[in-house]
């Protein structure tokens, strides 16, 4: 999962590794969430199919959509009821070759109280840097749709409202790490809620210094 694919196999390999570890680690239940990727530069993208379960994924779980269009290149399976949400965000963030949409629990809930969430550690201050808010549209929408591709031109971590997140990456690995690192800052937050804390964050002067490595 570390290494960067070089097949479309092999982004099926990764993308299936992540939804185990999505699930495990509580980020997303049953058959919800989706998991997309693409070689870099290609015209082309894998998605999970619709109804699949995330910690059972094998390679005949993913279908192929053509990135102009969105068209459906391999016939099946039928893709998540997601995938506009995925081609939209390619489609304006020509950077980002994987997208993992989960729902966490704590990111969900801290956003419904309408409260930020705040980066706390190194960590998240590193992987998630700034976290966009995307207004509650029906699942599977053009609306939801396009309001997160709006969100991705300024963010790489997106909260969905009363739904999940969107966590985008150069790899299927730096996708997942944005995903994670949201759900811990936002357990945190709730955690300093609980505690009648409203202003502790980490140092904004520190954030520009900061570099992935």
């Amino acid at each position: 999962m570390h290494q960067k694919a070089s097949t479309a196999g092999e982004l099926r390999v990764q993308l299936a590794d992540v939804g185990t570890a999505a699930v495990r680690s509580g980020l997303v239940l049953a058959s919800g969430g989706n998991l997309s990727a693409r070689l870099p530069g290609a015209e082309e993208f894998v998605v999970t199919g619709a109804g699949t379960w995330l910690d059972q994924l094998v390679a005949a779980d993913f279908s192929t959509l053509r990135l102009s269009d969105g068209a459906l290149l391999d016939g099946a399976p039928t893709p998540s009821t997601e995938w506009k949400l995925h081609w939209r965000t390619y489609q304006a963030r020509p950077d980002v070759n994987a997208i993992v949409h989960l729902h966490p629990q704590h990111a969900v809930l801290v956003d419904a109280l309408n409260e930020p969430i705040r980066l706390i550690t190194l960590d998240h201050a590193n992987y998630v840097r700034s976290i966009g808010r995307v207004p509650y549209h029906p699942n599977g929408s053009d609306e939801l749709a396009e309001a997160a591709a709006l969100q991705a031109t300024l963010h790489n971590v997106m909260v969905l409202t009363h739904h999940g997140c969107s966590a985008l990456g150069e790899d299927v690995g730096m996708a997942f790490r944005r995903a994670a690192n949201l759900e811990e800052a936002a357990t945190a937050t709730y955690r300093l809620l609980l505690l009648g804390n409203r202003t502790l964050t980490f140092p904004v002067e520190h954030l520009a210094r900061l570099h992935h490595g």
